[in-house]
């Protein structure tokens, strides 16, 4: 067994973890589509989930849906790509400019834990099912 491949599957799942009970507080995560939504709920994740490139929204009417939700923090959590780095930094000037705190933990940490092996939030369940067999 790997333990460098164990420690960072134990850090991914913490992270999940810590990731659902934020959303259990009533924190918003921001998400870029339908998939990623999907997973989230496969992880446990119960609460709000704003998906940015959804149903035809515009990044301006994305914005707007979490400024109409009243929130005042939300965690971002787009893609590892650099379109989701694009995103992430565009969303989090726009939510700053309208009061709302953004939140970067989650993605800083799990783009540095698995970001060169996924590009995308959805992949995150056959990753950690790839680390696991791996770690065994």
């Amino acid at each position: 067994m790997s333990t460098r491949l164990q420690d960072r599957l134990e850090k991914i799942q913490q992270a999940l973890a810590e990731l659902v009970a934020e959303s259990a507080k009533g924190t918003p995560i921001v998400v870029e589509g339908k998939k990623d939504v999907e997973t989230l709920r496969d992880f446990g994740v119960a609460g709000r989930i704003f998906s940015v490139k959804s149903g035809g929204k515009s990044f301006t009417e994305a914005l707007q849906e979490i400024e109409l939700a009243g929130a005042a923090e939300v965690i971002l959590l787009l893609d590892f790509d650099r379109r989701g780095k694009q995103g992430t930094s565009r969303l989090r000037e726009g939510l700053e400019r309208a009061g709302i705190k953004a939140d970067l933990r989650f993605w800083r940490s799990l783009r540095a834990l698995a970001g060169r092996e996924i590009q995308c939030v959805e992949s995150l369940t056959s990753y950690l099912a790839t680390l696991e067999k791996k770690a065994a």
